[in-house]
């Protein structure tokens, strides 16, 4: 069976894709690939580690609301012209989000074509600068379509709520759970740092960045490793590059991500819960952190300080408070033999609750469901 994973990014990277092509492959499923690339400067055909990558040029920006209105009719418009050009090339669709679903079930009525949605975030929870009217247009559109496809995907349980109101036929929980990697970190060489963060991500106002920003600018003996791009990355680097501890990377690679998060005393990944997805996120950065033995700092009522105090594996502040992530860091740069603790209760979890394997399973029983119907 053939399968074509959609996703309204460049994929470049895409961890979760990445991890999601590569367990049907090795289940013995044809896996393509289709992202859309906003910037037009990216190859529109290449093969990611066995698995090919088709791209449609279509420039806009990330995180502007409304004002991407004609990009994202356009990316609708190219992505359906696409899959109706290439039908014979899949027989499953692999929807990432909500942006390329509408396409998906357009296949799915006139050309039979099953369809699995991938649900990362919750659409008419994740939009910024959106009216109300037309979130509650979106998210009554969402729930009607999760009602139509062949089986969904959530990246943790706590998101059920989210969709009550759907007509839901199969559902799988797959966590956004790294593959289990051996890291060969490069001796570090003598630095005056005596602690080191890491953020790998997008760079938004409301994950935290510049509260961090601020404390480092009171802390030079702390340092940050920065990668990452979004919709606030101007803003966040004019106060960056002022700051000789930031270490910028620009957009990396996952390896290097990895790479970059495995050299760093501990992770954060401070959300702000007044945007409703972050109530009910758990972000590739929590688990990553526990695959690397790593503590984090997360804040409260966002789901991710559910999974990090039942796990003990990091520090949980309220969101903002930037007296409370100072104090978080310098605990954990004045205790190592805390650091060690939550670091190794952090592997544990990871070991026996979220580690890749469990989630390979899991998409794969899913799949065979969906091809006996």
């Amino acid at each position: 069976m053939k399968i074509l994973i959609t996703r309204s990014n460049p994929i470049a990277p895409d961890p979760r894709v990445a991890k999601i092509a590569k367990s049907l492959l090795s289940a013995g499923y044809s896996v393509n690939c289709l992202g859309w690339d906003r910037t037009g400067n990216l190859p529109e055909y290449e093969v990611q580690n066995g698995v090919p990558i088709a791209r449609l040029p279509i420039t806009a920006e990330f995180g502007k609301g409304l004002g991407n209105l004609p990009q994202l009719l356009r990316w609708q418009k190219g992505l359906l012209k696409w899959l109706r050009h290439h039908r014979e090339e899949f027989d499953i669709i692999h929807a990432c989000d909500f942006d390329t679903i509408l396409p998906a079930l357009w296949m799915k009525l006139f050309y039979r074509k099953k369809v699995v949605y991938d649900i990362f975030d919750f659409y008419a929870d994740h939009l910024r600068s959106t009216p109300a009217l037309i979130i509650s247009i979106i998210r009554k559109i969402d729930l009607w379509s999760i009602g139509k496809v062949d089986a969904v995907i959530l990246v943790d349980d706590a998101r059920v709520p989210q969709i009550s109101g759907s007509h839901l036929r199969n559902l799988a929980i797959i966590y956004n759970s790294p593959v289990d990697m051996e890291i060969k970190i490069a001796p570090p060489a003598q630095s005056s740092y005596s602690f080191k963060m890491a953020y790998i991500g997008l760079l938004q106002v409301e994950r935290g960045l510049l509260e961090m920003l601020s404390v480092l600018k009171k802390h030079p003996e702390w340092s940050l490793d920065l990668a990452g791009f979004g919709g606030d990355e101007a803003q966040i680097l004019e106060i960056a590059s002022s700051l000789p501890n930031v270490i910028w990377h620009g957009r990396v690679n996952y390896d290097e991500a990895i790479r970059i998060s495995a050299g760093a005393n501990a992770l954060f990944a401070t959300y702000d819960p007044a945007i409703p997805n972050h109530k009910y996120s758990s972000p590739n950065k929590v688990f990553e952190a526990m695959m690397l033995g790593k503590p984090i700092i997360v804040s409260a009522e966002t789901n991710m300080d559910r999974i990090i105090a039942q796990a003990n594996c990091g520090v949980i502040i309220p969101y903002g408070n930037i007296v409370e992530l100072e104090n978080a860091i310098k605990l954990l740069a004045d205790h190592p033999s805390i650091v060690l603790e939550m670091g190794s209760n952090a592997r544990h979890a990871y070991e026996s609750f979220y580690n890749w394997n469990l989630m390979h399973q899991r998409l794969v029983a899913l799949y065979d469901k969906v091809l006996v119907k």
